[in-house]
Parts: C-alpha cells; sequence; structure tokens
C-alpha cells in the first residue's frame, strides 16, 4: 500500500527527529522523539511499530544516503584506482559531515533487532565490494590471488573502524588526512601496484 503524501511526510518529520534525538543525546526513547517532532507519542508507533523497529529506520536512512553519497555511484574515471579514490574521498566526507556516523560505525546503536539489521546492510555493502574488486580483478587492475568477497569484508571493516576511531578524536584529524591513510590502508590490502591515484 503507498504511503499518502501526508504520511510521508509525518514518516520522515518522525525520522529526522529520531535521528536529531539519537545524534544529541547517543540513545532515543520514543517519547523524546515524539516531544521533538511536535506530535503524540503513539505516533511514532503508528509508522514504526516498536523503538527497535524507529532504530531500524534510522540507521536504514543512514545506509541509503551512504549508498548515494558514494556506495552506488557511478565514477567515469578511466581506471579502478582513479574511481576508487574518489569513492574514498566522498565515503570519508559523507562520515565526517553525518552527525550519527561516530554511533553507527561504533556499534552503540539499538539492541539485538537493530544489530541483527546492520549485520545484513554490511552484508550488502561487502557484496557489492566484492564484485567491484573482482572486476577490477578480471581486467587485470588488480591482482587475481585474493578472494574478492573476503578482500571486501576486511578491507570494508578496517577502513569504518579507522574512520570510527578518527571520529571519536578530540579535535578530529582533518578529512583529508583521514582519506589519505584509508587509501594508503586499501591500496596495500588489495596489492594495488603503481603510483596510480
Amino acid at each position: 500500500m503507498p504511503t499518502r503524501p501526508r504520511g510521508a511526510a509525518s514518516r520522515a518529520l518522525l525520522l529526522r527527529a529520531a535521528a536529531e534525538e539519537l545524534a544529541g543525546n547517543g540513545t532515543l526513547e520514543v517519547a523524546a522523539v515524539a516531544r521533538r517532532a511536535g506530535v503524540s507519542v503513539g505516533l511514532p508507533y503508528r509508522y514504526f511499530g516498536t523503538r527497535s523497529g524507529l532504530l531500524i529506520a534510522v540507521v536504514e536512512s543512514f545506509y541509503e544516503r551512504l549508498a548515494e553519497a558514494c556506495m552506488l555511484r557511478e565514477y567515469d574515471d578511466p581506471t579502478w584506482a582513479e574511481r576508487e579514490s574518489r569513492r574514498v574521498r566522498d565515503w570519508v566526507g559523507f562520515l565526517y559531515a553525518e552527525p550519527l556516523a561516530p554511533l553507527i560505525l561504533g556499534g552503540h546503536v539499538g539492541d539485538g533487532e537493530v544489530a541483527a539489521f546492520q549485520t545484513r546492510r554490511r552484508s550488502v555493502l561487502v557484496e557489492l565490494a566484492a564484485r567491484n574488486i573482482a572486476r577490477a580483478q578480471r581486467t587485470g587492475e588488480l591482482p587475481a590471488r585474493s578472494d574478492p568477497e573476503l578482500l571486501a569484508a576486511a578491507t570494508l571493516a578496517g577502513a569504518a573502524a579507522m574512520v570510527a576511531v578518527a571520529l571519536t578524536r578530540t579535535p578530529r584529524p582533518p578529512a583529508e588526512e583521514v582519506t589519505a591513510h584509508v587509501w594508503a590502508f586499501l591500496r596495500g590490502a588489495v596489492h594495488l601496484s603503481g603510483t596510480a591515484a
């Protein structure tokens, strides 16, 4: 059943309020979200069912924005290295600008149901990255000695851990510096030779 325009607006309002509440307090209570949104306490339950359902929707929105910003983006640079170095730059830039990134990358959001959802979303990202690596292996841009799926899982987890640490530092290191560290790590992990990108 399609969401009506008014329903879509109410849902978006609640998601925005929930994201602000979570980013501001590190936790999420449905009553606080309702207060922030200026709606009845029952409205979040109507759209999301439970507190976990609301948290999952917030996390899903985060991953959708991340996908749009870089993960699903098609870069038109001629080489794999150039395309992926731009993707890393955009990825770090998105995470630096996203208030929820420290909580989500750090695994500090929600209960077991939310954690299971995050695991499923990360699996999708691993699958995308594995296909990307396998393509580069087939074209000879990357050596074919590593399993693409295992390599994708390792590089995504490692890069996410690097950015998670950077986001907790006071002051934060410049995004450009973190991007350079992440790209150096990825180049080494995938055995990218030469000096491209």
